[in-house]
């Protein structure tokens, strides 16, 4: 199968690892023309110590190039660049081609999940959702992992599993787009906040009775969002928010550590200005969202006030026992 990745962050580079080994046809797309010889040249990248690109891979910073020949088209690039790229394929784009979005987060301005970004500019029902349990560093390492799929077209799905399913490649299928959406994107703001737990020095017992709380407050949210309770207890629900939320590979969780062991602003400012803190990002605009939906979700409002309004960082404590 012939398969575009748009994006060549970590995590897209993982995923055309596995899709090589599945004996696909791979080629890989970057806007900058620096990234794609510095790929070319050393086959390595810096955003993913470990990795080696396939010989086989082909890289372009021509999309159109990129996708005209492709059956499945996965963005895996920040949410902010989503609308304008997918603006710019919809030129392109064919009616027998699947996206697949490999992304997370909520965009800033209208507050819109990445599958509806896609939706406002690109008219097709092909779409589905990959997310789960799986960093990029354990994808090239041949870990066995298990995502969900999200997807109303069950052909779709069908395409995405005959590209990924493996040995150690397992997916889940669901056809809750909004919710696996939701999980993905808002599992990063829980991870600083068991950050922020650990780094006030709490032991697991109260990092797990926090979790538990805050899955109960995500399984609400996407209830009210209009996603299924289901997908709470997925790969893509407590799966993903148990890996963030206890590992020091996930930078939410690092930046969470550092805010709670009261750590200077300075060397908290250069975190942030060295590593992608998404969970920053999707805060800001899932608060921004509900409050227009007259919507209040206690794990949002304290992680809200403390990350954006100096709040004391002791108040995630005080979620959990009031």
């Amino acid at each position: 199968m012939k398969i575009t990745i748009l994006g060549v962050g970590a995590y897209a580079l993982a995923l055309s690892k596995i899709l090589i080994e599945n004996k696909n046809e791979v080629t890989i797309w970057t806007q900058f023309e620096e990234e794609k010889e510095e790929l070319l040249k050393t086959k390595k990248s810096s955003k993913l110590k470990g990795f080696k690109l396939d010989s086989k891979v082909n890289i372009t910073t021509n999309l159109e190039e990129s996708i005209s020949f492709s059956k499945l088209i996965i963005i895996a690039i920040p949410t902010q660049f989503i609308s304008d790229v997918c603006k710019k394929i919809n030129k392109y784009i064919k009616n027998d081609q699947h996206i697949c979005i490999a992304s997370k987060g909520i965009e800033q301005e209208k507050c819109l999940f990445i599958h509806e970004i896609v939706k406002e500019q690109i008219k097709t029902k092909k779409i589905a959702v990959i997310s789960g349990p799986s960093f990029a560093i354990d994808l090239i390492n041949n870990i066995p992992v298990g995502l969900s799929i999200a997807s109303k077209n069950t052909n779709t799905i069908k395409v995405i599993e005959e590209a990924f399913l493996n040995d150690y490649f397992v997916l889940n299928k669901t056809n809750d787009i909004i919710g696996v959406e939701i999980c993905g994107s808002v599992k990063n703001i829980i991870a600083i906040a068991s950050g922020i737990i650990d780094g006030l020095g709490y032991p697991i017992s109260t990092k797990a009775t926090f979790i538990t709380k805050s899955l109960n407050d995500i399984k609400g949210l996407i209830n009210l969002l209009g996603g299924s309770n289901k997908t709470i207890l997925s790969y893509a629900g407590f799966g993903d928010i148990l890996l963030t939320c206890t590992s020091e590979k996930s930078r939410n969780y690092s930046f969470g550590k550092m805010i709670g062991s009261k750590v200077s602003k300075k060397t908290i400012d250069d975190y942030k200005n060295n590593a992608t803190i998404e969970g920053l990002h999707t805060l800001n605009s899932i608060h921004k969202l509900l409050k227009s939906k007259n919507i209040n979700i206690k794990l949002i409002d304290t992680m809200y006030d403390i990350i954006f309004k100096g709040e004391k960082v002791e108040n995630i404590v005080y979620y959990i026992i009031k």
